[in-house]
């Protein structure tokens, strides 16, 4: 279970990538917050896309496939968006070990050994529900009705399963598919189903 260089220097890079689509994902939901809010519905606005947040730590899990990985590769991307400029400061960093930890459970609990696409929806499932429960302490959501915030629950679980669940994956397979991840977990799998 040791780590390579290689796999650490693949998850810094990967972290930084997805560091920069979070923070494009924070200006997109605040536009989307903005547009909805005169209709009382802008509590909504970053629920679509929140699965993004989610893919750093699936997508590094799924390929190196090491406990820990997922949870740290989600923290540096939170670090990194901190550092470039997310307007909601270092509290994203948490926000950021909560959502890995998220991810990460449903790879726990297969011991690590499952990397499948129930695996990877759980995973999401995981990511989706630890995150609600802290963006609901930091909310308030026990002062909102019980529709809305089953809404937010709602909107926000199915974002993950398509951004990190399926999303995460397909990147990662089309990736080793073409050859790029030879010498990662990944690659041992895919050689295997692609036949070469």
């Amino acid at each position: 279970m040791k780590w390579k260089l290689k796999e650490i220097l693949f998850m810094a890079i990967c972290a930084a990538v997805f560091g920069v689509a979070y923070l494009g994902m924070v200006y997109l939901g605040a536009a989307l917050t903005g547009i909805l809010t005169p209709s009382g519905w802008g509590i909504l606005g970053y629920e679509p896309i929140y699965g993004v947040w989610f893919m750093a730590a699936s997508f590094i899990t799924y390929v190196i496939r090491k406990p820990g990985i997922g949870i740290i590769a989600e923290m540096l991307a939170a670090l990194l968006e901190v550092l470039m400029g997310n307007m909601f400061g270092p509290i994203i960093f948490i926000s950021g070990f909560i959502q890995g930890v998220g991810c990460e459970m449903a790879f726990f609990l297969t011991k690590y050994r499952k990397y499948d696409q129930t695996t990877m929806i759980f995973s999401a499932i995981g990511a989706s529900f630890l995150s609600f429960i802290w963006t609901g302490i930091r909310q308030s959501y026990w002062n909102m009705s019980i529709g809305v915030v089953l809404f937010i629950l709602v909107i926000r679980t199915i974002s993950a399963i398509i951004f990190c669940g399926f999303g995460s994956r397909l990147l990662a397979e089309g990736l080793a598919k073409a050859g790029v991840l030879k010498g990662y977990a990944i690659s041992a799998d895919s050689e295997d189903s692609y036949g070469k």
